[in-house]
Formats: structure tokens, C-alpha cells, sequence
């Protein structure tokens, strides 16, 4: 848009300034950022932290100031941890935010640029494009072809055609045609638009705040989390008046409101061992951090549930050109019938926009210049009409005046354009003969057309009405990406069907597929063919087949819906305006990032920035990564409270006094300083496993927390249990009057159980030294490790354990400690390797 340019320079910095501190920013809704003070409360309305509190306060009661300040003082580090989460977590969605923010073209001191639109002020000058949702009021200076849908503040859905402003009203309606709204559509042509309203001054900002507010409904994972929490309440509201009961029974010795002291003391032990307040965390962020690490690959999750969808997915269907392809084409060949290749070839730049976006187009006119014809040839004149390519009729033209003749040229698909071409039988069987041999080498193939009408009155009011001159064919070469094929074998092996969804021919769409990889024994549906087929027949066809031709659109909805009614999980990729309804009946909606329309953008779960095959294969590896890690922590989770609930629940029934419990608060307060930390940050960071792309996906209707995740979980736990409680019981016994020492032998067992869990836990199948091998680089987890042994040297070995009432183990006595606690998680290798020997036996069964 030179003359564009040159003409309207737009706003400078200073006016950009003055204007902004006048109307603000082009937003709907101001976003609210809490302060400190209101999620430190949020944080203190968890049950975890009120029964701390409750601790602490009845420490006081019972005169025990030192054990209430140091309780207190715990409480204050795992609010901090807690709060430190939750900031992290929002400023890791605020960065996801500003990264998914709609970008607007804007001319400004005479130089194109790409800015949020919230930075948009009256004044500015936007250049929107196809595929454009408007970010804010303004007239039209210059326009091609351009029409809007409106739908979204009239109700109307046909496109309206718009005009360039001449500052009258060229409209009796209250909606102007010279005028484009924030919030609708381009669905065609181009426009310059000088900004004249912002924010809640626009007509989409008057009808209301509401259309801002969008109520999100909790996830089924966020549901089946909720679910646990719950049930783990329920049931520590029983035990913690059982063991209430239990221990106002056994002090005998106390004074009435002394035992009920005590007894309400043990209780709360109970409760904060039984409640798995780690839950929402770990689901906050492991998701939002997932989401943040697939957005330094280039691959923007728009909402976070998506994130361990993507795990899930059976089926990809992915559209060839950009995604397979490298979308940089070249014209390879051009074919003339009659010779003239000068004549085909300025009919095909005749037929090509002025300034186009189309990768093809521009290969058009790279290879006219090669040969040539300039721009200035071929759009010097007066453009007279155009005939806009609409996914129907796969065809479009322009009427020029051009050295001294009105020349109509036309340009699409053979199969359409050839049906508006003067050709005998013979003529036809030739150019379709030609057309198919270059599509099966991988060209697509695109027929030129011209007629020269004598008068403006014999030009056709559409395209279809014309009479055409067949000048040629031109077949233009986008190779597939580098390593495409690498890619999509890594998907078969994961259990991932590609289906290829394209608008080219089926021999060029085949010849494609079979350089990728993708299997095409099948055949090719075309659209027409799936024009023809019932939602049942179209259901079984999805079944087996692989590529779609010719279809638009429309058609990728319906394909979209077959899978998913044979119980697939589709991931489909899409660009263009249309494509947004297919991309919003996925399960997962990916979009362009490069050349896809803010349409798509906004109807998808994810962008890709770079457009690549091979993101969307790392997004769903990573997707697989996350949830298995998310699943891993829920059983870390349960696993670690259960020797912590039942050494709680266990102590008072044997009749041992509140004051040699094995575990007091206090102890319950330094062991969630070990848990959270582990559960929300090293567990999250887990690689992913070796074999994580050579597996099934996994079912979509898959619980989290399956029986066979909670029975290992609880077997886990029991183990630990048996050790650590073991070693604080035997030990209490042979030294009654010993109950620091004994307390410090049981939480040793459970402190080091935990170090052993994150490394044997981290894979199903792998062994143990193959996931510390995966694990190496892993720093996060190195320093947990270090910090945890650093923890108990400082609890048991200086001046701290006489505040934590414990006691320094001997060396022969931490030996012991050592051991229990590898025995108690390590037997689970033997478990793997069986399995590893059953997998290897069923894999080598079929081939012996």
C-alpha cells in the first residue's frame, strides 16, 4: 500500500501520547489485579491453614509459648511458599495473556507496525486484512473489495459490503457502510481505517461490560480434584473424633479441660495429615507452568485446560499447505496449450491481487518479473471490477484496463475454471490429462483464463456468466517440510492418525502423502464425493481414510464431527475465517500463528507461532508429559500423607501419651514444608519419560486417580508407614523416656522416604538408575534432593531439635534410618522390572 503510505502518514509519537492520556486504552474492561493482603487472606481461608492457626492458638493454651511461636513461625513459611505460588502462577498467566493479545497493523509516521490492540487511540490508522476481528470503531480511507460481518452487534448474518468514506452518509440505517465496527468480522478484501472511537466508546463497548465477562465452569480434572479434597475432609472429620475420643480417654491423669485440650490438639493432627490441601495446587500449576513452557516452543495455549488435553489426542488432522508443506512456493511449470507462455503468464499475473498475502500469488508474480512482466505492466491501469475467490466456486478474476483492451483474466481450480472455457472434447481431455500428471508429481496445479470484452457493457456481472480463452496451466512446487516425515512416524508410533485436510487436488494431495509418510490405501475423498455422503457413511469412511481433497471449509466441520462421534480426540489445525466453527468442535483447536486470521486465533485452544508439523508433535508429547506428572504428584500426594495420617491415628490407639506422640503439629507443619515444595515444583519439573510417544494416547474418560494409581499409592504409603512408625514404636518401647529420639527415628524414615519417592516415582516402567540417568540435568530436582538431607542434618544435629523435641540419632542409628527408608519405597524396582519382563515377553510373543 505505497500510495497508501504515502499519503497518510498517521499519528506521531507525541500525538499518540497526548491522545492516549485522554481516551486510555482500547479495553472493555479494566483488568483487576489483587493485592497482597487479599490472596494472603485467600490463602488463610484453605482448611490446612485454619486448623495451623487452631494449633498454634491451643500450643498457647496449654502455656507452650515456645512450640506456638515456632508453630506460628512455620505456618508464616508455608503461607509465604503458598503465596509465592500464586504469584508466580499469575504472572506466568498475565505473560500468557500478553502473548495471545490481538496484534492490529497501524501506520504510524509513515511506517508500518504491529501493535496490541489495546494500545490502539483515536487517530490511528489500521490496515485490516481478511481474517481481522476490528479492535475499534473507525471510517474507511482507502478499501478493496472489503466486507464485514456485523452479526455480532446487528444480528444480520450476511456481509456487508463497505465504502470509503467521503464524510456523507451513505446509509439510511443506523449502521454506517463507510464505517467498520470494533468487534466484527473481515471476511474479505482490504481496508486503511482511521480510528474514531476506543474501549466503551465504541458500539460494541455501549451494548454492555457483560460481553467481557466470560464465567468459566471448573474442568472435569479441576472436578474429579475437588472430589478427593472432599472426600479426604469427610473422612477426617470422623477420625478426628475418633482419635479425639480416643485421647481424652487415655490421659486419665489431666484435668478435665486439659484432656479435652489434648484431645482436640490430636484431632487436629489427624485433620492436617488427612486433608491433601496440595491438590489445587498442583493442578494451578502444573498447568499454567505447562502452558508457559509450550509457549517458549512456540506453541501459545489459550486456555489451560487444553494443556492436558493435548495427551489425549487420537487423531490430527492438519491442513497440507504450511503445515506439511514449507508454504514457499515456486512456480516449477507452466503449460500452454497453443505456445504462447508470455500470453498464460500475463494472464496469470493479471488475475493476481495487487498486493497480495497469498504464498501463491506471490509466487505468481516473483516468476512474472523473472520473465519480465513487471507490476507496473501489469497494474498500471484502472482497475475496472474484480471477481473475489470465494471456497465454492475456487476461482477468481479482475477486469483491467490494460494498453488500450478490457482484459478479464481469471485464475483457480481446473476442474472449476475449465467448465467457463470455449474447449472441444479433445481440448478438455488434453488440459485434464495435463493437469493430473503434474498434480501427481506434488504441483499445484492452477488454470489461467482470458477473454477481452469490446465494451463495459459485455463485461460479465459474475464470473460464472463469462466465456474464457484457456490459456494454460501453472504448476507451482511447496516442497514438504524438513523432517516432516520424521514427525509424523513419531505420531504413528504414539497412536496418532494424520489425516490430511486440503483445499488442492487428490493427486496432488496423495503425491504429497506418500513423500510424508502418510498412508493413502484408502483413497482420497474428495469434497464433492463427501458432498454426497450421509453423516453414517461419512463416519465409517473417517475410519480408514487419510486425505481429504477439494473440500472447504464447511467440510472440515463435518470431518471433524465424524471422528469425534467414533469416539476420537481431534487436534485440527485451520487458518482462515471459515475454519473457526471446525476449530471450536475440536477437542483441541489449533491455530496459525503466522498467516492464520485473528478469527482463527480467537476460536482456537492453541497457536502455533511458527506454524511448524513438528510443534504441534512436541505440544502433544508435552501434554502427555504434563499429565502424567500431574497424575504422579496426586499419587506422591496420597502416598506421603498416609504414614503421616496413620502414625497420627495409630499413636493414641496404642495409649501413648499426647506429650511421646510420634508426630505433633509442629512436625505435621515441617513435613508440608517438604511436601509442597515437591509436589508443586519438582514433580512438575519431571522430564518426560523415554517412551512417552511410543505408547497409546490415553483414554479420554480416564479417571486421574484410577484404582490401580490408589492401590499403588496406598501400598507406597503403607511401606512407609511400616518403616517409619516402626522404627519411632520400637524404638519408644526400648526407651519409654526417650520419645525425642524415637520421633526422630520415624521422621528420618519419612523425610529420606520422600527424597527415594521423586526418583523411583518418576517413571512406571524405567528403572532406577535409567530415571536418574533422565534426571541428571534436572536441577530443580538435585537441589530439592540437597535441601531435604540439609533439612534433616539441621532438625536432628543442632540446637533446632530441642525446639522440634527431637533427638540426635547415633551413627549406627541413622544407618538404620537410611535403610528403612530405601526398603520402604526401593522394592517397588522389583515391581517395574516385572512389568518390564512382561512387556518384553508379550512384544517377542507374536514374532516367536
Amino acid at each position: 500500500m505505497d500510495d497508501v503510505k504515502k499519503a497518510l502518514n498517521g499519528l506521531t509519537s507525541a500525538e499518540v501520547k497526548k491522545q492516549r492520556e485522554l481516551f486510555g486504552t482500547n479495553e472493555l474492561q479494566a483488568e483487576k489485579s489483587e493485592t497482597f493482603l487479599t490472596k494472603t487472606l485467600e490463602v488463610l481461608r484453605e482448611p490446612m491453614f485454619l486448623l495451623l492457626i487452631a494449633a498454634s492458638v491451643i500450643y498457647f493454651l496449654l502455656g507452650e509459648a515456645r512450640d506456638g511461636a515456632i508453630m506460628l513461625i512455620f505456618v508464616v513459611g508455608i503461607i509465604s511458599i503458598d503465596i509465592i505460588q500464586e504469584w508466580k502462577t499469575d504472572k506466568t498467566l498475565r505473560a500468557l495473556k500478553n502473548l495471545s493479545a490481538p496484534l492490529i497493523t497501524v501506520i504510524r509516521e509513515g511506517v508500518e507496525s504491529e501493535i496490541d490492540s489495546k494500545e490502539l487511540v483515536p487517530g490511528d490508522l489500521m490496515i485490516v486484512h481478511e481474517g481481522v476481528k476490528l479492535p475499534a470503531d473507525g471510517v474507511i480511507v482507502r478499501q478493496s473489495d472489503l466486507r464485514t460481518d456485523e452479526s455480532t452487534l446487528t444480528g444480520e448474518p450476511e456481509g456487508v459490503w463497505k465504502t470509503v468514506s467521503t464524510g456523507q452518509d451513505v446509509s439510511d440505517d443506523y449502521w454506517r457502510l463507510d464505517t467498520c465496527y470494533a468487534g466484527t468480522l473481515v471476511t474479505q478484501g482490504t481496508a486503511v481505517v482511521r480510528v474514531t472511537k476506543t474501549g466503551t466508546a465504541t458500539e460494541y463497548g455501549k451494548i454492555g461490560a457483560a460481553v467481557a465477562t466470560v464465567i468459566e465452569e471448573k474442568t472435569p480434572l479441576q472436578k474429579q480434584t475437588a472430589g478427593i479434597v472432599k472426600a479426604s475432609a469427610a473422612i477426617a472429620v470422623v477420625l478426628f473424633l475418633l482419635v479425639g475420643i480416643v485421647t481424652f480417654f487415655n490421659i486419665p491423669d489431666h484435668s478435665l479441660g486439659g484432656r479435652l485440650i489434648e484431645s482436640v490438639l490430636a484431632g487436629i493432627t489427624l485433620s492436617m495429615a488427612m486433608i491433601p490441601e496440595e491438590f489445587p495446587v498442583i493442578l494451578t500449576v502444573f498447568l499454567s507452568m505447562g502452558a508457559w513452557r509450550l509457549a517458549k516452543k512456540d506453541a501459545l495455549v489459550k486456555r489451560l485446560p487444553s494443556v492436558e488435553t493435548l495427551g489425549a489426542v487420537t487423531v490430527l488432522c492438519v491442513d497440507k499447505t504450511g503445515t506439511i508443506t514449507q508454504n514457499k512456493m515456486t512456480v516449477s511449470e507452466t503449460w500452454a496449450p497453443d505456445g504462447d507462455e508470455p500470453t498464460l503468464c500475463e494472464a496469470m499475473g493479471l488475475a493476481c491481487e495487487t498486493k497480495p498475502y497469498d504464498p501463491m500469488e506471490k509466487a505468481m508474480l516473483t516468476y512474472c518479473r523473472e520473465l519480465g512482466i513487471t507490476e507496473e505492466h501489469l497494474f498500471g491501469e484502472d482497475l475496472i471490477t474484480e471477481y473475489a475467490f470465494t471456497d465454492e466456486l475456487k476461482m477468481m478474476g479482475h477486469v483491467w484496463h490494460h494498453e488500450n483492451e478490457i482484459i478479464l483474466a481469471a485464475k483457480g481450480s481446473p476442474e472449476h475454471l475449465l467448465d467457463l472455457c470455449a474447449l472441444t472434447d479433445e481440448e478438455r481431455r488434453a488440459a485434464e490429462d495435463k493437469a493430473a500428471s503434474l498434480s501427481k508429481t506434488g504441483l499445484r496445479v492452477i488454470a489461467v483464463g482470458m477473454m477481452k470484452p469490446d465494451s463495459p457493457a459485455q463485461i460479465p456481472e459474475k464470473l460464472t456468466d463469462a466465456r474464457l480463452h484457456f490459456r494454460g496451466l501453472v504448476g507451482l512446487l511447496d516442497p514438504p517440510r524438513d523432517g516432516v516425515r520424521d514427525d509424523i512416524d513419531v505420531c504413528s508410533r504414539a497412536g496418532i492418525r494424520v489425516v490430511m485436510i486440503t483445499g488442492d487436488s487428490g493427486e496432488t494431495a496423495a503425491s504429497i502423502a506418500r513423500q510424508v509418510g502418510i498412508p493413502d490405501d484408502a483413497g482420497v475423498v474428495t469434497g464433492d464425493r463427501l458432498e454426497d455422503m450421509s453423516d453414517e457413511e461419512l463416519r465409517e469412511k473417517v475410519k480408514t481414510v487419510r486425505i481429504f481433497s477439494r473440500v472447504i471449509p464447511a467440510h472440515k466441520m463435518r470431518i471433524v464431527k465424524a471422528l469425534k462421534a467414533n469416539g476420537e480426540v481431534v487436534a485440527m489445525t485451520g487458518d482462515g475465517v471459515n475454519d473457526a466453527p471446525a476449530l471450536k468442535s475440536a477437542d483441541i483447536g489449533i491455530a496459525m500463528g503466522k498467516r492464520g486470521s485473528e478469527v482463527s486465533r480467537e476460536a482456537a485452544d492453541l497457536i502455533l507461532m511458527d506454524d511448524r508439523f513438528k510443534t504441534i508433535v512436541e505440544t502433544v508429547r508435552d501434554g502427555r508429559r504434563i499429565y502424567d506428572n500431574i497424575r504422579k504428584a496426586v499419587g506422591y500426594v496420597f502416598t506421603i500423607h498416609i504414614p503421616i495420617a496413620f502414625s497420627a491415628l495409630l499413636a493414641p490407639m496404642l495409649g501413648i501419651g499426647p506429650a511421646s506422640l510420634f508426630l505433633l503439629p509442629l512436625h505435621v507443619v515441617l513435613l508440608e514444608l517438604v511436601i509442597d515444595p515437591t509436589c508443586s515444583v519438582v514433580l512438575e519439573r519431571l522430564p518426560a519419560e523415554t517412551a512417552i510417544m511410543q505408547r497409546p494416547p490415553r483414554k479420554p474418560d480416564a479417571r486421574l486417580l484410577t484404582r490401580k494409581t490408589l492401590g499403588m499409592s496406598v501400598v507406597q504409603g503403607l511401606a512407609i508407614l511400616a518403616a517409619s512408625f516402626g522404627a519411632y514404636y520400637i524404638t519408644f518401647m526400648s526407651q519409654p523416656s526417650n520419645a525425642p529420639l524415637a520421633r526422630s527415628m520415624g521422621l528420618g524414615v519419612i523425610l529420606l522416604a520422600n527424597l527415594f519417592l521423586v526418583f523411583t516415582g518418576s517413571s512406571d516402567t524405567e528403572s532406577l538408575f535409567v530415571s536418574i540417568g533422565r534426571l541428571k540435568r534436572e536441577k530443580t530436582v538435585w537441589i530439592s534432593s540437597f535441601g531435604i538431607i540439609l533439612m534433616l542434618t539441621l532438625i536432628l544435629y543442632t540446637p533446632l531439635s530441642g525446639f522440634l523435641k527431637l533427638a540426635a540419632p547415633s551413627g549406627l542409628q541413622l544407618l538404620t534410618i537410611l535403610c528403612l527408608a530405601a526398603v520402604s519405597v526401593l522394592w517397588y524396582e522389583l515391581v517395574k522390572a516385572v512389568r518390564r519382563r512382561r512387556r518384553r515377553s508379550e512384544m517377542s510373543a507374536p514374532n516367536a
